[in-house]
């Protein structure tokens, strides 16, 4: 992947059904149908259909942090169902490095420089809206992978959710690291060791395996996964099948039958597996372990479309059964893709390749699915509305006699805000009469602790001359105005070179960032 994103390689790509493994799964999907035939005689293997409780069970789509730059991600939604987001995905810097990155394109402090990751993270927090991070993925090195040893690992898994305070933890475990035995014995060691330093701490960590999986359930290698984290006694919470990419001509069967088939396979699986260590199954049964998460509209596989319809018909079972979890890939794709993109069989990262008729799958999948991830109440704070203080304030303090470029970030009453268009002398930035789309400015989060006091970039003296607001300036001329550097964007004089710094359309002068 490029320092940005590789627009051509999806999310999932390369991971699809052979025709022999689609044969097999055809004929394995009637051999479980079968099972169920016989169920009445080995009742003991039937997978229990309470489910999870209904107020427990959760919908949270993923967002690909890695898709956007600048303040788009600030501004967007992260999660508007009440089990908030996932974000993915975090990977090693390189194949021999472990390092967390998201998706190789950022390191975490540059997530949090760029796009404000941390302060929206924080804001989603406070507003009660929960958020998992998910590690892995089939694009970019894992980090079980690139990380030599399991306490190195753990090292690891640790700074990410220690920096963003979340305890939900998914691991997305596809394409070559199925069979990495190594890598696979390191993950479930760290998750181990990992839950066993929350606990003691008083805190928990919750472990999803999210997992590729066919319509006669999850692959051996899936299997194995699952039988490794147990065997290295993790508490898993759950299991989550990727529904998605089965690799038929799109004509076998809807995809929401396929991923019933699915589902179903992966129940008598879990339950299986479950028996055979003696481990107790939750309350509500298999089903309580099981999550699931289609890929919305457009498939990797070329004739294969998730519809909103069959989004509607994969809800209704998931309800009917209790799964405990819903996601989808991904929130960013969740529209329908504008007219000057002509090819919808070539999978974009921004729509989902269908005409969503003004629908949401987001809206569809979420009804039932009013829990949050961890299954405890999301933490609201409320907090007095605070006084500014410029030298400790991490963008400049908001003031009604400056003018404001688009992009200029501001405090206000201890929250951080960036200007959506050109404005002056308008309401205050948390002005409540207006909506989001009526005022200028842009929410992004709260002040945080971490925050790093605003301040210009300083030169050594002389290295530009003084700035003198009787000297006539120069396109390209440059000066120190206050330690810092200013170049002349056109022919002036008597402009005083630091407003340029909010106000970046109309001010003669420029930040020098070069030295």
């Amino acid at each position: 992947m490029s320092p940005i994103r590789a627009h051509s390689k999806s999310r999932f790509a390369g991971r699809s059904l052979s025709v022999g493994r689609l044969v097999f799964s055809v004929a394995a999907a009637s051999l479980v149908s079968a099972a169920v035939a016989v169920s009445a005689v080995l009742p003991a293997f039937q997978p229990p259909v309470d489910g999870a409780p209904v107020d427990s069970r959760w919908f949270a789509g993923y967002y690909d942090v890695t898709l956007e730059s600048g303040e788009q991600l600030a501004r967007s939604p992260l999660g508007d169902s009440a089990g908030g987001a996932v974000l993915a995905f975090v990977v090693a810097a390189a194949d021999d490095e472990c390092t967390p990155t998201w998706g190789k394109a950022y390191s975490l402090d540059q997530a949090a420089q760029l796009f404000e990751l941390d302060r929206r993270v924080e804001r989603m927090q406070r507003e009660g809206r929960p958020l998992a991070v998910s590690f892995g993925g089939v694009i970019n090195t894992e980090l079980a992978s690139a990380c030599s040893n399991a306490t190195e690992l753990t090292a690891s898994y640790r700074t990410v959710m220690d920096r963003y305070g979340i305890d939900v933890m998914d691991l997305d475990i596809e394409g070559e690291m199925l069979t990495d035995t190594d890598a696979s014995l390191r993950r479930a060691q760290s998750v181990a060791a990992l839950q066993a330093e929350r606990r003691e701490a008083g805190g928990s960590l919750d472990v999803w395996l999210t997992l590729p999986v066919a319509p006669y359930g999850l692959t051996p290698d899936g299997l194995l996964q699952v039988e490794g984290m147990l065997d290295e006694r993790v508490d898993l919470t759950g299991v989550n099948v990727m529904t998605m990419n089965y690799g038929t001509d799109g004509t076998a069967a809807p995809m929401s039958s396929l991923s019933i088939d699915a589902l179903q396979a992966t129940a008598s699986q879990l339950t299986a597996i479950w028996k055979e260590r003696e481990l107790p199954l939750p309350e509500g049964g298999v089903w309580s372990l099981l999550g699931a998460t289609p890929m919305i509209g457009q498939n990797d596989v070329a004739g294969e479309v998730f519809t909103t319809d069959d989004a509607r018909a994969f809800n209704e079972f998931a309800s009917t059964k209790g799964v405990a979890r819903l996601s989808m890939w991904s929130l960013n794709r969740d529209q329908t893709c504008g007219s000057n993109y002509p090819n919808l069989t070539v999978v974009a990262t921004s729509c989902s390749g269908i005409e969503q008729a003004g629908e949401s799958f987001t809206t569809i999948l979420t009804e039932g699915y009013e829990g949050t991830p961890s299954g405890r109440p999301a933490a609201t704070t409320h907090e007095e509305v605070v006084s500014d203080d410029p030298t400790t304030s991490p963008y400049p303090v908001w003031s009604s006699r400056t003018y404001y470029s688009a992009g200029v970030k501001v405090v206000w009453h201890g929250s951080v805000y960036a200007s959506k268009w050109w404005n002056e002398d308008g309401p205050t930035p948390d002005d409540p009469s207006l909506d989001a789309e009526g005022s200028a400015w842009t929410y992004l989060g709260p002040v945080l602790a971490s925050d790093v006091p605003f301040a210009l970039p300083q030169l050594e003296p002389g290295t530009y001359p003084e700035w003198s607001e009787k000297t006539l300036y120069d396109q390209g001329d440059r000066v120190l105005f206050e330690g810092t550097g200013y170049e002349a964007r056109w022919w002036s004089q008597a402009k005083d070179p630091s407003l340029s710094v909010l106000d970046r359309d109309y001010s003669p002068w420029k930040l020098i960032t070069d030295g």
